[in-house]
């Protein structure tokens, strides 16, 4: 058994039999969508009732649909400018480049704007929102998905925290 192992079983002990359930299933959950710090998650999701499934999943998707789309196949060719630069003998991987690093400063702006939303003073209207999770049933439950922004990069299905997108 290693180290992190080791943590996850000792902290496991320490918690009532409902929570560690809950503790337990969260791990699984976050491991079948390929979390690399799984029990991290878990364990910040049970001591800190913070929402970080709900966090990996809205990252995680964002990455994989708004950012990666990109270099899926015919892409680029929904886009006529795209098509007219790929006709022109434009390098299709500089094109899938810049469309991704362009997604993901908007996702990033996007996720950042929404972080600063609970902060009315910054707009100085008397307006403001906020990202919460919801439940099974979609009603919400409360849990706000804050600091998104900070983690966006790390939640890079390559592994690379976007290295690749700056090359």
């Amino acid at each position: 058994m290693d180290d992190t192992e080791a943590k996850w079983q000792s902290w496991l002990s320490g918690l009532a039999p409902s929570k560690r359930a809950a503790a337990e299933s969260l791990r699984t959950q976050f491991e079948a969508l390929g979390a690399t710090d799984a029990p991290d998650g878990a364990r910040s999701e049970i001591d800190e009732n913070q929402p970080q499934l709900a966090r990996f999943v809205l990252l995680r998707s964002l990455w994989r649909g708004a950012i990666d789309g990109w270099a899926g196949p015919g892409a680029l060719e929904q886009v006529a400018a795209a098509r007219r630069l790929l006709d022109a003998g434009a390098d299709r991987d500089d094109l899938e480049l810049m469309a991704r690093a362009v997604a993901y400063e908007a996702v990033f702006a996007t996720v950042d704007e929404l972080d600063c939303g609970a902060d009315v003073n910054v707009s100085g209207v008397d307006a403001g929102w906020v990202v919460v999770e919801s439940g099974k049933d979609g009603s919400p439950t409360g849990r706000r998905l804050s600091g998104l922004h900070e983690d966006l990069l790390t939640m890079d299905p390559s592994g690379r925290e976007g290295a690749d997108l700056w090359r």
